[in-house]
Formats: C-alpha cells, sequence, structure tokens
C-alpha cells in the first residue's frame, strides 16, 4: 500500500505539472481535485499506526497517510522524496499524452481518491463503538477501538457528539470488562471526553437523554480507583477527576457513592502508589477550590470531618516533594472554607506542629543542591499555608456545629 500510496502522489505530481500546458481548462480540474482528509492532525496517528511497517524511513514532519489537506501539498510532498531524473523521465512521457488521454487519466486519479479517501471522525467513532458493542470482538481489538478512541475524543467537538453516537453508554460498559487493561483503557476514553467538557459532563450526568449514571459509571470508577493494579487505579481516579469537576450533580453522586471513603483511605495509607495519592491530593485541592468559586453551592460534607483533614495534612510529612506541594496547596483552599473551624486544624488535626516540622524537613532537603530550587518553592507555599492558617485562628473561628 505505500509504495501504491508513493506512485500515485508521484503520478498526480507529474500530472499537475502536465496540466499547465492546458491552460484554463487544467486550473478549472484542478481545483475541484480537492482531497477530503480528517482534518485533525492527532487523527492521522490512526493511519500512521496501523500503516507503521509500511511508512519505514519516513521522518515525523512527513505528511503521508491523511496529512495532506489539497493536491498541492501531496505535489510538495513528491517532489521533495523523488528523484529529479526519474521524475523529469516520467514528466516528459506525461506531456506527450494527448488532451483526451489525461482527461482519461484525471477520471482515474480521481476514483483511486476517493478509494483512499479518509473517512471522517464520526465514522471511525461509529466502527470502534461499532466493535465494543460486538460481544465477538477480541481482545486485541476492543484495545484497538479504546485507543482509537482515545485519540478521537480528545478534540471538543468529536466529544460532544461522541454521546450521542452511543459512545458514552459503550465505553462505561467496558468498565465491567474481566481484563483489566480493557476496564484502565475505557476509564482513560471517560476521562479524555469529560476533561474540560460540561457538555460530555451533562451527557454523563443523566440529562438530555443520556442517562450514564443509571449505568453506575461513578460508583465503578471509584471501586476501579481500589484496583491492585496501580495503572487502571490512576486512569479510573484520573475519569472521576474530570466528571465531577466543577460539575455538583455530578459531586452529590461522587459522595453518595462512598467518593470521600475511597479519598480517605488513599491519603491515609502510605503503601499506595506515590501517583494515585498525588491525584488524589489533587482532586481534594480541586473540589475545595470549585466550592470556594462557587459559594452558592453547599459544601461538600466530608470538608469539615477532621478524620478526612488529617489525612490531607498528615502528607506535607511525606518525603515526596511533589506530594507535599500538592498537599498544600489543597491545605490553602481548605482553610479558606467557611465550614472548617480553625480550632478544629489545631487541636484535632495538629497544623500547626505538622508546618513546623515540614519547615525542619525543607531545610534538609535544600542541602541537596539537586532539589535546593524545588525545595525553595515548597517552602514559600508553606509560609503562604502558615499565614493564612494563623489569620483564621486570630479570627476566632469556632467548630462547626
Amino acid at each position: 500500500m505505500g509504495c501504491v500510496r508513493l506512485s500515485l502522489v508521484l503520478f498526480i505530481a507529474i500530472v499537475i505539472s502536465a496540466m499547465t500546458v492546458f491552460g484554463n481548462d487544467a486550473r478549472v480540474n484542478k481545483s475541484t481535485s480537492r482531497l477530503f482528509w480528517s482534518t485533525g492532525k492527532e487523527d492521522g496517528d490512526l493511519v500512521r499506526k496501523a500503516d507503521s511497517e509500511e511508512s519505514v524511513g519516513l521522518s515525523e514532519n512527513d505528511e503521508l497517510d491523511g496529512g495532506f489537506s489539497s493536491l498541492d501539498g501531496m505535489l510538495q510532498w513528491a517532489i521533495g522524496h523523488s528523484d529529479p531524473a526519474k521524475l523529469k523521465e516520467i514528466a516528459q512521457n506525461v506531456q506527450r499524452l494527448s488532451h483526451d488521454e489525461l482527461k482519461k487519466r484525471q477520471i482515474e486519479i480521481q476514483e483511486l481518491m476517493e478509494k483512499l479517501k479518509m473517512p471522517s471522525d464520526a465514522e471511525l467513532m461509529k466502527i470502534a463503538i461499532n466493535d465494543l458493542n460486538n460481544s465477538s470482538t477480541s481482545r486485541e481489538d476492543r484495545l484497538r477501538a479504546l485507543e482509537e478512541l482515545l485519540l478521537l475524543v480528545e478534540p471538543i467537538d468529536n466529544a460532544n457528539d461522541f454521546g450521542k453516537l452511543g459512545g458514552l453508554a459503550a465505553v462505561v460498559k467496558q468498565l465491567d470488562h474481566v481484563d483489566p487493561d480493557v476496564r484502565k483503557l475505557a476509564a482513560w476514553v471517560l476521562g479524555k471526553a469529560n476533561q474540560n467538557n460540561p457538555t460530555v459532563q451533562q451527557q454523563v450526568v443523566g440529562n438530555r437523554g443520556f442517562l450514564v449514571l443509571e449505568l453506575g459509571t461513578l460508583g465503578k470508577l471509584i471501586k476501579m480507583v481500589k484496583s491492585d493494579f496501580a495503572e487502571e487505579a490512576i486512569k479510573a481516579l484520573y475519569a472521576v477527576s474530570a466528571i465531577i469537576r466543577n460539575n455538583f450533580s455530578a459531586q452529590e453522586t461522587f459522595y453518595a457513592e462512598g467518593g470521600d471513603l475511597m479519598l480517605k483511605d488513599i491519603l491515609s495509607n502510605s503503601a499506595v502508589d506515590v501517583r494515585l495519592r498525588r491525584r488524589c491530593v489533587f482532586l481534594v485541592g480541586d473540589l475545595a477550590e470549585s466550592q470556594l468559586e462557587n459559594k452558592r453551592k453547599a459544601t461538600l460534607p466530608f470538608f469539615s470531618d477532621h478524620v478526612f483533614l488529617k489525612a490531607v495534612i498528615d502528607l506535607t510529612s511525606s518525603d515526596d516533594l511533589d506530594l507535599q506541594e500538592k498537599a498544600l496547596i489543597a491545605i490553602k483552599s481548605l482553610l479558606q472554607l467557611k465550614s472548617t473551624g480553625a480550632s478544629v486544624f489545631k487541636e484535632l488535626c495538629g497544623l500547626d506542629e505538622a508546618l513546623v516540622n515540614m519547615r525542619r524537613q525543607l531545610q534538609q532537603v535544600m542541602e541537596d543542591e539537586s532539589r535546593r530550587d524545588y525545595a525553595e518553592d515548597v517552602e514559600i507555599l508553606r509560609q503562604e499555608v502558615e499565614l493564612m492558617f494563623d489569620n483564621k485562628l486570630d479570627k476566632g473561628a469556632q467548630v462547626p456545629t
């Protein structure tokens, strides 16, 4: 197929060159011979992956397999990848063709181009969705379909159409698959489709007839976060975060499904993969920030739970700077919530002692030149949190009833 495409490109390039001999008629034909490839650059990766064995020798900048937006693009590529002597010889042969012979060749080219025309993103999504819905689809083809959807749902317009095509329901069903790799990819696709996309979030919540939450989406994802398979757990938490971010209806469901208990278990368990703990505390900070930005909405109940708050504060003693930094960011937002009393942070959570111990720890880390700059940045953040905590204490905030 690679050789056929290359020959076709070269032939088209020569035909275009020869067409200049025939004046206006040729220019009209050229203008009507544009290709209709998929416009998403990342979507070209699907074709490049399928044809990887045939694409050996091409650089990342080559625009074969879906990267050409017009015949001019194909012409430029063909000239840059052709033997000048051979190109001249073929050009001379083509120029000897009569007007009728050239017209016949043009028709043949157009027919070939129709056969090679890339399907639209919607068509590609339909194919992948059908593969997922087919119970006889092999594991390899099921994984391939999910990998393709992972690329296809990234553009926001595609993600918005995904649910309408039945994609959300099809992917949610994969969360029950026996293979952890299938479950992991399914969660990843859901996260990618929902990320910073209120339209898809609404579809997942259940409005406008999609009713995906009736399938127990969040409940399934929360259970997956507890998986012993770290990659599955990480992608599941990614999906949960994307679905509930700035989505208060989904946050209520998250709480009802025991999402707060899941967060507490991860935060308080030092044996859990540190990547999962980072994502977990980042989600806590994001939820707290969301509450601050939307004061009319009720605060999530677990933000006033001192056991939950202590689990976050205890992360400041971690030897992982990234985790410490994310914990401080979360604490900074939690301190600003009216539902979190200063005395709770002091008497029940020991925030004051935790911040002092963290300062000593960071001073030791700063002795390591390779980590000094990062540790200094975290120390600045620690000082900001300490000042905010002192101010909250000075205001005499009381434990909420």
